[in-house]
């Protein structure tokens, strides 16, 4: 039994702690821990966390996904694995001791229907006083069902169900889709011994407000699994029937004072300032009630009913023809960040020499086969020449417009001219170089595929969240030719399969 470790994130704070509480953990360490850069518009790489640099390269694994949300983080990070068992977690949690030899124990000799092991979730609460309504949502998810705050699934079986939906853009309700996909498939989800904490963490004043984004979600989950999807999830429904007749009312006596129907007009806004004081009194109750916290809770009760109506029934109309999850559509190619030597010119080290380039056989009626598709083609190159002596910025910048002369134009240029030890975050196999250049052109990284002839080429592009395809040649090491996902023979076959979208990863 193998298992891996995925975490997608933000880059927040906590992420620092739950690393440094896995790195505390005594049992099996997993075959990899794959943080996914969730971040839309990152700057700079996750590997400039202390807590991050520490960890052996063969372990940590970094991946972008593009700021699609949880869903789509966690996709991205159990394909780059190919163990038997993927444990997703939160980068908001904080795990025990203890954690990894109970995840061991959890996942032995399970039954082969078995598809999950849950953890327990727990929310440490403030001693001294009573929680507030922050910390009161927070610490339900110690009975949340089917929580991917902690949550080991069979790599199998996310490919089987084709993952998590990402049409789930928050991190909420995508645990409970993948779940009751699980449950319907015959799978059964069990219970662990393994504990998690989930610590509460600041959120500003209007936290509520911006939750109520998730009845949209709801929306979609009827659309998806009916409407007693509630009960087989042991989701609470809330109070969503309260807010739509709430905001029914304050629209009734706001349509009234218009119409000049006063009686009806006062009968309306009294519907509604009482149900409106019911609410924030049910919030207030349970509460430390301070200054603070009442005046929170008296401002946000009067907004939420009318928010939580309209991503309801925005929901309801957005997601009212949805179909089961089938996994995600590759999108169209929008630009192609091709390597340079030994992948567009034949490889001549360290050449400052235009006379010796050399485009490989087929480059440039491949290349323009692209443009005439409509997609943007880039070149991406390290030249460490420079840093170490051996070539000049101008030379590279003559070679280059060789290049350009004979396989050009190119949409853009992206040059690194740094060696290895420089620690630079363009240098492939870092994902700098990829993410300029998508920048640049105005791509999302998801519609990039890059082209190139070594393993840090394939590394540049997994780390940015782009595609990756390996056209090898005599240098290409065979251990790069058996990790990369998609490979081809020359630089023309390879475009023909991005046109076709055949056998490319997207």
């Amino acid at each position: 039994m193998t298992f891996s470790i995925v975490i997608p994130t933000i880059g927040r704070p906590s992420l620092t702690e739950l690393l440094g509480s896995l790195a505390g953990c005594d049992g099996p360490w997993p075959e990899a821990i794959v943080l996914v850069d969730d971040r839309p518009h990152a700057v700079g790489s996750l590997l400039e966390l202390d807590a991050v640099s520490g960890w052996p390269a063969e372990v940590l694994q970094i991946r972008r996904s593009g700021g699609h949300g949880p869903a789509a983080a966690r996709n991205v990070g159990w394909q780059a694995v190919g163990s038997d068992w993927v444990v997703f977690l939160d980068d908001d949690v904080r795990v025990v001791s203890s954690w990894l030899r109970r995840l061991a124990s959890d996942l032995a000799d399970l039954e082969p229907d078995v598809a999950a092991s849950a953890a327990e979730i727990r929310v440490p609460l403030p001693a001294g006083r009573r929680p507030t309504d922050w910390e009161r949502n927070t610490a339900g998810l110690q009975t949340s069902t089917w929580i991917t705050a902690d949550m080991a699934y069979r790599r199998d079986v996310l490919r089987e169900l084709h993952g998590f939906d990402e049409r789930f853009r928050r991190a909420f309700r995508e645990d409970a889709d993948l779940g009751l996909r699980t449950v319907a498939a015959g799978y059964r989800i069990v219970p662990g011994r393994r504990c998690t904490d989930h610590p509460v963490r600041p959120a500003p004043w209007w936290m509520s407000l911006r939750l109520q984004r998730g009845n949209a979600d709801d929306a979609l989950m009827r659309a998806l699994h009916g409407p007693s999807w509630h009960q087989r999830a042991n989701a609470p429904v809330g109070r969503r029937s309260r807010h739509l007749l709430t905001t029914a009312a304050g629209l009734t006596a706001l349509a009234a004072q218009l119409a000049h129907r006063r009686r009806i007009g006062a009968l309306a806004a009294a519907g509604w300032a009482g149900a409106t004081a019911e609410f924030a009194w049910a919030r207030i109750a349970p509460g430390p009630r301070d200054r603070a916290e009442v005046t929170r809770m008296i401002t946000t009760s009067a907004v939420i009913p009318p928010l939580a109506a309209w991503h309801w029934l925005r929901g309801l109309v957005v997601h009212r023809n949805a179909q089961p999850w089938r996994g995600a559509r590759p999108g169209p190619i929008g630009a192609v960040l091709v390597d340079r030597d030994g992948t567009l010119v034949r490889d001549v080290p360290y050449n400052g020499e235009p006379e010796r380039v050399e485009p490989m056989p087929g480059a440039r009626a491949a290349l323009d086969r692209l443009r005439a598709a409509g997609i943007k083609v880039a070149v991406i190159t390290n030249q460490s020449g420079v840093a170490r002596g051996w070539l000049t910025m101008p030379q590279v910048c003559a070679v280059n417009a060789r290049v350009d002369e004979l396989l050009g134009p190119f949409a853009d240029w992206q040059v690194c001219p740094h060696a290895e030890d420089d620690g630079c975050p363009c240098r492939k196999p870092e994902p700098g170089m990829v993410l300029a250049a998508a920048k640049k052109l105005g791509v999302p990284v998801s519609r990039c595929v890059v082209v190139g002839d070594t393993g840090a080429d394939v590394a540049a592009a997994q780390a940015a969240g782009a595609a990756g395809v390996l056209v090898p040649n005599a240098a290409t090491r065979h251990q790069e030719i058996e990790a990369a996902p998609a490979v081809f023979a020359r630089l023309d076959e390879a475009v023909d399969a991005l046109l076709a979208r055949r056998g490319v990863p997207s």
